[in-house]
């Protein structure tokens, strides 16, 4: 027999219990042919069948409980680093446990001994998981806070969707996020927000309303911000993004750009970008009102922090594989195998995607930041946007003030930050 074929000792116990019913009621005769099926069935010696039969099959207590492998500090350990990663789920930590505990060790977060490290490198995705469970049983994570119409600038826009396994870092989904509160009447804050398909690079940018002065200043801040080349830009069918002022802005300014839109009716075609919408937009600043200059340029901040924290210290999972499962009498489904979980930088390193220059400046800087403290500063910056009011009914609010790459024609030419 070999040794995946054999059973459990749950799947023994139960095919006792069937047989012991047949055993108690069969003859001698009969009773030897069981024995003999069963010695057959699951490779037990006669003696320790007609023994386990004529007893009880249920299990009882282990005599000698197993020991702890790991012990308070591996759990210390984790708890840390999980703080310091705003608590990712298993498969997203575990991978990454090692390589924290050394980056936290080096700037003061944490002190960690060498049978630590390589208890750190070793531990399971399961023991995680109930040592995460234990650590929020104790200290609970306090959460944070239309019909279409037809577009003539969409007509030479090429429809489709990006391929979810391609290989080339600089291809974003794009996707504009309302923070229009309970009413969506007047002027109020969006955050653009970029999504790269290959790495899970994200790159955002909030801005006062949907004109293409700010449409277009966001796109020119991200552009200039991004340490690689961007290939495609895929955003739906919205107005913003489509219309004679932004097909200007891609000619002249990022004619290198490959720019595409979403089918109509298919919901779908941005899943990247409408997956990171929730998180980690909504679960930082909620469905608040945001509508104010103060309060945009405060998210900026806030977003400024995020590009660090996330690009260099969060780690994501991708896609690598997706079977098509049907079975008989069940809906057919598709199963989905993910890669290990790496940084969106760590990703586009092994892309060779930075020029070295720019990587030794990247390398540089997450060397050089403490992401615990980073973290306790998006914290910060969340509750002083907490504390910030909203316009008064009939106040107006000058866009130009928060613009950052297009001059303001009423200063003279100059930049409004």
């Amino acid at each position: 027999m070999n040794t995946e074929d054999k059973m459990t000792i749950d799947e023994r116990r139960k095919y006792l219990r069937k047989m012991k019913q047949r055993y108690a009621k069969a003859k001698r005769r009969e009773r030897g042919e069981l024995l003999d099926e069963m010695e057959a069935v699951l490779g037990l010696h006669r003696k320790s069948l007609i023994r386990l039969i004529n007893g009880s099959l249920e299990r009882g207590p282990r005599q000698r409980q197993r020991g702890t492998r790991y012990k308070a500090d591996v759990t210390e350990a984790i708890r840390a680093i999980a703080e310091s990663l705003d608590h990712p789920c298993a498969e997203r930590l575990t991978p990454n446990l090692e390589w924290m505990a050394k980056h936290l060790t080096k700037h003061g977060e944490l002190e960690v001994t060498e049978p630590l490290l390589e208890q750190l490198g070793q531990i399971s995705i399961s023991t995680v998981k109930r040592r995460l469970a234990t650590i929020r049983q104790d200290q609970p994570r306090r959460r944070r806070r239309p019909p279409r119409v037809s577009n003539r600038a969409l007509r030479d826009v090429p429809m489709g969707r990006i391929a979810w396994d391609v290989q080339e870092p600089g291809h974003f989904e794009v996707d504009l996020v309302h923070h229009c509160g309970p009413s969506a009447s007047g002027q109020y804050a969006h955050t653009l927000q970029m999504v790269g398909v290959t790495c899970g690079w994200t790159e955002r940018k909030a801005v006062l309303g949907r004109s293409y002065v700010v449409i277009e200043d966001a796109f020119s801040a991200i552009l200039e911000r991004l340490p690689f080349a961007v290939r495609e830009v895929h955003p739906d069918n919205g107005s913003e993004f489509f219309n004679d002022h932004m097909r200007r802005f891609w000619v002249q300014k990022a004619p290198e750009v490959h720019l595409s839109r979403s089918r109509p009716y298919h919901k779908n075609d941005n899943p990247f970008v409408e997956q990171r919408n929730a998180d980690p937009v909504r679960a930082y600043l909620g469905y608040d009102r945001l509508d104010t200059v103060q309060q945009t340029q405060a998210v900026n901040k806030l977003y400024d922090l995020m590009w660090l924290y996330h690009s260099f210290f969060q780690p994501v999972m991708r896609v690598i594989e997706k079977t098509i499962v049907s079975e008989p009498g069940q809906r057919t489904r598709i199963r989905r195998r993910y890669d290990d979980a790496r940084t969106p930088f760590d990703r586009l390193c092994a892309a060779q995607a930075f020029s070295p220059e720019r990587l030794a400046q990247l390398i540089a800087l997450r060397e050089q930041t403490n992401p615990r403290q980073l973290l306790a500063q998006i914290e910060a910056q969340l509750e002083y946007i907490f504390s910030l009011p909203c316009a008064e009914p009939g106040e107006t609010q000058d866009v130009y003030d928060t613009l950052s790459h297009i001059p303001d024609p009423r200063r003279g030419g100059t930049s409004a930050r």
